[in-house]
């Protein structure tokens, strides 16, 4: 009976997650460099089916998630999205899409809304058309998304638009304000890059000057202040500018879930790179269990796992350690500090190579995000530059 009631008290000492993202599939028109999705992308024959989502949304709502984002690649391919949105709403779950945009019809976003469908996230590149087009690897798809833009604000729907920002288009954020305010977004995330996936590998191609960064967060600053009622700014910094770590995913297994298109469970979504660590599928085991129980997300939940001088540190249980993905492809190791801490012996280094990176005149080409098939060469090196590098 002891070990019951013992079993019952860890049960409801873990509140649910906030939110859940769906990654529906890795398919995508797009091939932005930075993406954050795995290196080794899911065929669409690995995709989990209408059935398997289904049951991922009924089981999130009776575990007491509120939020349910859909996101890939691009959710729009999957020809189950309405249905899905459908079951969202049917359980009472607020949904949004994070979209490009492409491939979404007047028709098919109707359909959509009528759905249930909440909220969109609109991905923008950059602010002009030949730039936006170059770093998604597009052409046209800087005209089809303020098409696909006009067509949600025309609908009433809040629209947020995501703009991702490294050296190639940092110097156009105040462009992209205003973009956003004539598209009539109600808010606007502007987040430089965040290295993992493909924008590791794309490190030396991304990394902004620290002299842009600091004119990216002036602009942002004043514009917070100016557009205050009008537009809400979200800002994210680049790791490797910074003294202190995040707290990445609002603390690692407490707040978020990620549940990838073969269906495994994940607690972020570059969990998949630490090594020795299992991932349990939902088709196997229920997603509550998998949440309060699962190794994935007992390994670094909390502050038992902390080495000093994390352990001591009066802010342990405001940046939770930081990046555990981060301080592997960093450090070495996933349960060390997060590098971006000043108190990590390796916080030196990697600002150092961030700066070597951000002053290189001639960065190297973009490996765009498409199937490994054709890019494991190129992968390769840009890894093997990226160990020499850190």
């Amino acid at each position: 009976m002891n070990i019951m009631l013992a079993e019952a008290s860890r049960a409801l000492a873990v509140a649910p997650p906030l939110a859940v993202l769906l990654e529906l599939t890795h398919r995508c028109p797009l091939a932005c460099p930075y993406c954050s999705n795995p290196l080794e992308l899911a065929s669409q024959r690995e995709e989990m089916d209408t059935g398997g989502w289904l049951n991922v949304i009924d089981q999130a709502a009776t575990m007491g998630v509120l939020q349910l984002h859909f996101s890939g690649g691009e959710p729009a391919l999957r020809k189950d999205l309405v249905e899905l949105l459908q079951r969202a709403r049917e359980r009472g779950l607020y949904s949004n899409l994070i979209t490009s945009g492409i491939g979404i019809d007047e028709a098919k976003l109707d359909r959509m809304i009528e759905a249930g469908l909440d909220h969109v996230q609109l991905s923008l590149q950059d602010a002009t058309r030949e730039s936006a087009d170059h770093i998604a690897g597009y052409k046209g798809s800087f005209d089809k998304k303020l098409r696909f833009a006009g067509w949600v604000r025309e609908r009433e729907l809040p629209l947020t638009l995501n703009a991702v920002v490294h050296r190639h288009n940092a110097g156009n954020v105040p462009r992209m304000i205003e973009l956003a305010l004539a598209l009539g977004a109600s808010r606007l995330e502007v987040a430089h890059t965040q290295y993992y996936g493909w924008g590791l590998v794309n490190r030396a191609a991304l990394m902004p000057s620290r002299e842009q960064l600091d004119a990216a967060t002036a602009v942002v600053e004043e514009a917070r202040v100016r557009l205050r009622g009008t537009l809400v700014i979200d800002y994210v910094t680049p790791d490797y500018y910074a003294r202190r770590p995040k707290a990445c995913m609002g603390g690692w297994a407490q707040k978020f879930l990620n549940i990838s298109p073969r269906g495994d469970v994940l607690p972020c979504h570059a969990a998949e790179t630490i090594p020795g660590m299992y991932f349990d599928n939902i088709r196997e085991r229920p997603l509550l269990d998998i949440w309060q129980h699962g190794d994935a997300f007992e390994r670094y939940r909390g502050t038992a796992w902390m080495p000093e001088p994390c352990q001591s540190c009066p802010k342990k249980e405001v940046d939770w350690g930081g990046c555990r993905c981060q301080a592997l492809a960093l450090s070495g190791a996933a349960d060390t500090l997060d590098p971006v801490c000043e108190k990590s012996p390796d916080h030196a280094r990697i600002r150092a190579a961030a700066e070597l990176e951000s002053a290189n005149a001639a960065p190297p080409p973009f490996v765009y995000r498409r199937p490994p098939r054709s890019t494991n060469s190129v992968i390769g090196s840009g890894i093997a530059s990226l160990s020499k590098s850190v």
